[in-house]
Formats: structure tokens, sequence, C-alpha cells
């Protein structure tokens, strides 16, 4: 599983540079005729699209192993915010996950 800055560097790599290079090629190949114009883009977009499939891959997993929930932020009547978490999730699987994410959700005027 790919996960922290490799993970952040190859899904800027997908969905930035790869593309954008793909581009590049595609449109300086029809303005100066340059060779094989087709050919380097589809492989391009093939490298593109395998290293998308396989960042995809890795999220689906990575979440699995992430609790979910949501923070309730409340006015109350001496305009305290109040503030409460509901977990999403069973307790007892708490200490097999990597992390808990929290939802902001404002309600009564906060």
């Amino acid at each position: 599983m790919v996960t922290g800055k490799l993970y952040d560097w190859l899904k800027y790599i997908a969905q930035i540079v790869l593309p954008a290079l793909g581009t590049l090629y595609f449109t300086l190949a029809g303005i100066w005729t340059l060779s094989s114009g087709h050919q380097v883009v589809g492989t391009i977009m093939a490298v593109d699209l395998c290293l998308g499939v396989l960042l995809g891959i890795s999220q689906v997993n990575y979440n699995k192993q992430v609790g979910k929930g949501v923070m309730n932020v409340e006015a109350a009547e001496d305009g305290v915010q109040m503030f409460t978490l509901d977990l999403r999730d069973d307790p007892e699987n708490l200490p097999g996950k990597k992390e808990v994410r929290f939802k902001v959700q404002k309600k009564g005027g906060v």
C-alpha cells in the first residue's frame, strides 16, 4: 500500500503531470508534425491509467483502516459553543485503525 508523501507525489504525477505531458506532446506533434504522436500519447495515457488504478486501490485499502465520525458544533444559549463527537464505527475496532476522521457539522447558527 502506498501512503504519505509517496502517495501524494504519485497522485500529482497521475492527475497533473502525465495528462499535461500527453496534451503538450499531442499538440506539438500536430503543429510541428512530430512523429509517432498517437503512439507517444497513447503510451503516456496507458501509464497514467495504470498509475491511477493502483493509487485508487491503495486509497480504498487505506480507507478501510480509518475510523469515521462526526463532530457536532452547536451554539449554546449562553453563546458558548458545545462540541460532541459521534463515532460512526464500533469502538472495539479502533485499536486496529490507523486514524479516526471526524466531519464537522455546525448547528444552531454557529
